[in-house]
């Protein structure tokens, strides 16, 4: 039987709808501006969100160390759900699996990020910590966006 490997789960509520959460996720321009745990710089994000096609980050963390990352899209439906494969360039071998949903709620968005496969519980427990950090990023941007739209 073979073991069940690490996962971990983390859902947040965001105040835009499913659209702009799911762009946030998919175009390039805007991933550019939360992806990475802490306020260093991305260096360059594509992104080709269809089945098949793949997405690639690298960012620079404070510490000054450049990490690079990418996938490939396995499910796509706008603004719904995201499924894709994560490697690291520098550990290509250890692929793990990331899935989101996109919910509609009252507020905005309920997203639902599912990241599996991990090699091992400290491989989990580094990205939950990336992870959150990336998300506060998002959280931010997202504020932003949604009052750009009111000011208009």
């Amino acid at each position: 039987m073979m073991e069940e490997k690490p996962s971990l789960t983390i859902v947040r509520r965001l105040k835009a709808p499913p659209a702009k959460v799911y762009a946030a996720w998919t175009r390039p321009e805007l991933m550019a501006r939360w992806w990475g745990p802490d306020a260093g710089p991305v260096l360059s994000a594509e992104a080709d969100p269809r089945v098949g096609g793949r997405f690639r980050v690298v960012f620079q963390t404070l510490d000054g160390e450049t990490h690079d990352c990418r996938g490939e899209y396995q499910q796509v439906e706008v603004d719904r759900k995201l499924v894709f494969t994560w490697q690291w360039v520098t550990l290509p071998e250890r692929r793990s699996l990331v899935t989101i949903q996109f919910r509609p709620i009252d507020a905005g968005t309920e997203m639902t990020f599912t990241h599996a496969q991990f090699f091992d519980e400290a491989a989990r427990d580094g990205h939950q910590a990336g992870w959150s950090g990336a998300f506060e990023k998002l959280d931010s941007l997202i504020a932003e966006l949604e009052s750009a739209v009111d000011s208009d």
